[in-house]
């Protein structure tokens, strides 16, 4: 049979300092001191089964989602703004450029549209050397279109032109373009033997070969010089300043102060070197 277990008395020990003479008695085993703070009762906080703890929470991944939905959308606008300001940009460009382009053209254009189809009044298709011709220089100058010679001059411009015929030069005459027995002038014209054309307009524009050949009255085409046509290894061709070029010689500009080189013949019977200067000083106005 077990021995019954013996309750443990109550009984404290009471103690007081060395020399006091009443004891004090200690309170019971659990009860709180006088003058100490009661503790609070410890609550372990609920837990909420359904949250996720291992992430951030629904209404934080929404922010979020939200707040990169919104900076994707400002990127978007960014990139359409500057598409678009690209696009004003290139179309103020090719827009300037298009006036440019057509005023350059219509202030320096070879009017081909008034180039005649048919043979200009007395033009000359024999073979060189040919006269000034200027019977009917002013009459095929208004088929032209030429601006008329007045002042006060709009423009006075010198070019050089030489023509060399199976390696011989030919001389261009005196007085191309001026009518001297109806005392008139052309815009376009000659006053001495050395190539040198004038240019003396009441109108600043671009004057070209073609227009030069025109008022003389000597056919140029692209492939005949008055009577000298391609055929075999005789060629027309044509020099600016020394280069050769390749579009038609009517639209070769009469820019100033530039020497022209025509010369018909095989490439043996050209001039070596091509000529490509000359001294515009000696020029009398």
């Amino acid at each position: 049979m077990a021995k019954k277990r013996r309750k443990p008395h109550n009984r404290t020990r009471s103690s007081a300092p060395s020399g006091a003479g009443t004891a004090v008695k200690s309170p019971p085993a659990g009860a709180p001191r006088s003058g100490a703070a009661t503790p609070s009762k410890t609550t372990r906080p609920a837990t909420d089964t359904g949250a996720d703890t291992r992430g951030p929470s629904a209404a934080s991944r929404a922010r979020a989602e939200k707040k990169e939905l919104a900076r994707t959308e400002r990127e978007a606008a960014r990139k359409r703004m500057a598409r678009a300001q690209r696009m004003r940009q290139l179309v103020w460009i090719v827009g300037l450029g298009a006036v440019v382009a057509i005023g350059v053209f219509l202030l320096t254009r070879s009017d081909a549209s008034n180039r005649p189809s048919e043979p200009l009044p007395g033009e000359l298709r024999t073979e060189a050397p040919w006269d000034a011709n200027a019977d009917q220089a002013a009459e095929r100058a208004q088929i032209l279109g030429l601006p008329g010679h007045s002042t006060p001059l709009a423009m006075h411009e010198h070019a050089n032109v030489q023509i060399f015929v199976h390696g011989e030069p030919q001389t261009i005459p005196v007085n191309v373009g001026i009518n001297e027995a109806d005392g008139a002038i052309e815009s376009i014209h000659t006053h001495e033997t050395s190539g040198t054309v004038h240019i003396e307009s009441e109108t600043a524009r671009q004057f070209t070969l073609g227009e030069f050949f025109g008022v003389w009255g000597v056919r140029l085409t692209p492939s005949c010089l008055g009577g000298h046509c391609n055929d075999g290894d005789n060629r027309l061709r044509v020099y600016v300043d020394g280069e050769q070029v390749s579009t038609d010689p009517r639209d070769v500009p009469l820019d100033d102060q530039t020497v022209i080189v025509l010369t018909y013949g095989t490439e043996q019977e050209e001039p070596s070197p091509i000529p490509s200067t000359f001294d515009f000083s000696s020029i009398q106005p």
